[in-house]
């Protein structure tokens, strides 16, 4: 009986390792994380909303000026709004993730990484070359997004 019990809980703890979880939960080091919430860039043309996408960060541009909108378009990318700008980003440490960002108006994906400096600030950087050449900025949290 005390076999049959082992052989019970082997098979149940197989089985939950070959199924894994019924959904996908964000990293532990994203629950309840104060990254959330809406960005805006340091030249106030562009607003992002980051979030979790499954178990990673996101941030999708929510709102964007008229500028901006047309050097996208003319970079090929035809509707910045809704764009997934930061994209699949995991935490390397409390305050950092990595990840990738795009740059809409060159339309190209770059390694990027994120840290949260502050209650309302982040650096995102974007990085070419294995991370020898990278470019940071540092965005604002904003409690609304712009009107139009």
């Amino acid at each position: 009986m005390v076999l049959s019990r082992l052989a019970a809980a082997a098979a149940a703890s197989i089985l939950a390792i070959a199924t894994g979880p019924a959904t996908a939960q964000p990293d532990a080091n994203l629950a309840g994380s104060t990254i959330f919430g809406t960005w805006m860039n340091p030249y106030n043309s562009v607003a992002v909303r980051t979030g979790p996408c499954g178990e990673r960060l996101c941030g999708w541009i929510v709102w964007a000026n008229q500028e901006a909108q047309n050097d996208a378009r003319d970079g090929g990318t035809p509707k910045l709004i809704g764009t997934a700008l930061l994209e699949n980003y995991r935490a390397d440490k409390p305050g950092s993730w990595s990840g990738t960002v795009f740059v809409p108006d060159m339309n190209r994906r770059f390694y990027s990484i994120i840290q949260h400096v502050g209650p309302d600030q982040m650096k995102v950087k974007g990085c070419i070359l294995g991370g020898l050449l990278c470019k940071s900025q540092l965005w604002h949290r904003i409690a609304d997004v712009p009107h139009a």
